[in-house]
């Protein structure tokens, strides 16, 4: 089976906001286990729904792992919402949907986060530090913002410069092979 591919800036569906999951169905956990599989192989340590082209409000995340690790403990959450905010931190954040990039953004320090679990049950936590930043961050892509709208304008230009500059040098590539063959 072939993973799902992630969506990359600027592409449009990034920012359409998801809609509510109303039930957990088989077809959502087959999505969440892609999802899953889609975000070690990245690798990353958080991964949204809109991010593989479903618009449905869906995470998952995995902040413990790594790639020299094999120990996944993947929290799957449908329908995660921020229920409070403490503190201030800032954070040096990268995004498999925006290539080639990072930028310090402004974040809670401490956030509470309710869903829905896998198997229909309700979920509650509070997480701090790189926790509570993932949460905020896969949020963010259910509402259809990217950590880059939250940076300064000018940092924000520079990389849409930047990325129109890629996606042209990658156009011209491709059509190049084509003419060879």
């Amino acid at each position: 089976m072939a993973l799902r591919e992630v969506l990359k800036f600027p592409d449009p569906r990034l920012k359409r906001v998801s809609e509510p999951v109303k039930e957990v169905t088989d077809a959502l956990r087959e999505l969440a286990a892609d999802m899953c599989e889609v975000m070690y192989d990245e690798p990353g340590i958080g991964l949204a729904a809109p991010q593989v082209g479903e618009p449905v409000r869906l995470i998952v995340v995995d902040t413990e792992w790594t790639d020299a690790e094999n120990d996944r403990n993947p929290l799957v959450l449908f329908n995660p919402e921020i229920v409070s905010r403490e503190g201030k931190v800032t954070w040096n954040e990268g995004c498999l949907s925006v290539p080639d990039f990072n930028a310090d953004v402004e974040r809670s320090a401490q956030v509470v986060v309710r869903g829905t679990l896998l198997d229909g049950q309700p979920y509650e936590e509070t997480a701090d530090e790189l926790r509570a930043v993932c949460f905020q961050h896969e949020i963010d892509h259910l509402d259809g913002v990217l950590f880059i709208d939250r940076i300064s304008r000018l940092k924000r230009s520079l990389y849409v410069k930047k990325r129109k500059k890629q996606l042209r040098a990658e156009e011209e590539e491709a059509q190049s092979l084509g003419s060879r063959l």
